[in-house]
């Protein structure tokens, strides 16, 4: 299912409202190679960062198609939208009732209704969207260690901590670090990838599979999810179970910054697939190069055949995004309008390690060569609209 761009009615009147953000930031996919920086946060959440109204959503412009996917996903999104806290300091449980208590008996053929009857759309700070793609990668591997599977893929470890209040300095966002306490009691930085790779959880049994390819490891902890396929075609499935407290460095800014990416001779496309060749054609290099990012992602086994995200609910391809709680309440429909695929109504169902800030996405497309192909290429500019229960901006600005 594709996304159909919004009709020239919609456009025009998000125009007249949001004219100076759009034609700044409504940009074709940036060239393979052209730097891409990240959206830096300016405040701890969305109500701090500043959030404007919107145009109505009914001059947005949803396909059928399109506003069904999201119904769909926003019905699932209901049990926790209607009872957890809203970090982006936005939504209240509360503010979800109405949308949700009618969702589930809203008839699919009218969902383009549903969303213009009970939302308003807000832009935060001036709404101006970075959006890449995510899938769910699939590589070779297996369950219990043979010749040609030597990467082993970790479950959490249960020395991995945070630090009891007053064992180390709190986090910007008053959490406090992750990391392990020694054999003296100290509280110090958890292992990072290197020493992971080099045996320091070697033999205490946290094996939960062997890969074949170090690199597929790597962009499958990128992702966060997936799936080993063994030669005989059995499968497990993998889940985020967690992360060793380092701040992920993406090593496409890195081969950026080291002349590697480009259309130059010996240069590499700055997608995904342009990145993994570099590694399998510079192996020593190409470690040298993932080891760059201290993170490490952690895994567990999972169960049933949905993909689940942060929201602990079923993602779904071409619908689902990853976005900053502290930013977008997850479980929102959010409207994208941009090049490259992006155009359309999405909902916030998952987070990523990656995604921080004001409008900065991670949109989800699903399994598969295609999914894969879209996914590693993505990087686009747009704008950004949050949808909110009406009601909710007036409650804000102490109307």
């Amino acid at each position: 299912m594709g996304f159909r761009r919004a009709g020239q009615a919609g456009k025009l009147a998000w125009l007249a409202v949001l004219a100076p953000a759009f034609l700044s930031s409504c940009l074709p996919i940036i060239p393979q190679g052209a730097p891409v920086p990240p959206v830096p946060p300016t405040a701890p959440n969305a109500a701090l960062v500043g959030t404007h109204r919107g145009p109505l959503a009914a001059g947005l412009g949803f396909s059928d198609a399109n506003a069904r996917a999201a119904l769909s996903a926003f019905i699932t999104s209901c049990p926790r939208l209607t009872k957890r806290n809203d970090t982006s300091g936005l939504t209240r449980p509360e503010d979800w009732a109405p949308a949700c208590d009618a969702a589930s008996a809203w008839p699919a053929e009218d969902a383009r209704g549903f969303f213009t009857r009970y939302f308003e759309t807000a832009t935060v700070a001036r709404g101006e969207a970075l959006v890449t793609g995510y899938y769910e990668p699939e590589i070779a591997g297996v369950r219990v260690r043979q010749p040609g599977f030597d990467v082993p893929v970790y479950a959490l470890p249960p020395d991995l901590v945070r630090a009891r209040p007053g064992d180390a300095p709190p986090q910007p966002d008053g959490t406090q670090p992750l990391g392990r306490y020694d054999e003296t009691g100290r509280f110090v930085p958890y292992y990072d990838r290197t020493a992971i790779e080099n045996g320091a959880l070697a033999g205490r049994g946290l094996e939960i599979g062997w890969v074949a390819d170090r690199a597929e490891l790597f962009f499958l902890q990128v992702q966060g999810s997936g799936r080993l396929r063994a030669p005989d075609g059995s499968v497990v499935r993998l889940g985020f179970a967690g992360q060793n407290g380092y701040p992920y460095t993406g090593i496409g800014s890195v081969m950026r910054a080291q002349g590697l990416i480009g259309t130059g001779p010996g240069q590499y496309p700055g997608s995904m697939q342009g990145i993994l060749r570099y590694i399998h054609e510079h192996p020593v290099e190409g470690r040298a190069l993932m080891r760059q990012n201290q993170s490490y992602v952690f895994f567990r086994e999972r169960t049933g055949t949905d993909t689940v995200g942060a929201l602990n609910v079923p993602i779904m391809p071409r619908t689902t995004l990853a976005a900053d709680p502290a930013y977008v309440p997850l479980g929102a429909p959010v409207w994208l309008q941009g090049e490259g695929g992006i155009s359309g109504l999405w909902v916030a169902q998952d987070t990523g390690g990656a995604i921080k800030g004001p409008n900065r996405f991670d949109s989800f497309w699903g399994a598969g060569a295609e999914a894969r192909t879209i996914a590693g290429g993505l990087k686009a500019q747009g704008q950004a609209l949050i949808l909110l229960p009406k009601g909710t901006l007036a409650r804000l600005n102490g109307q």
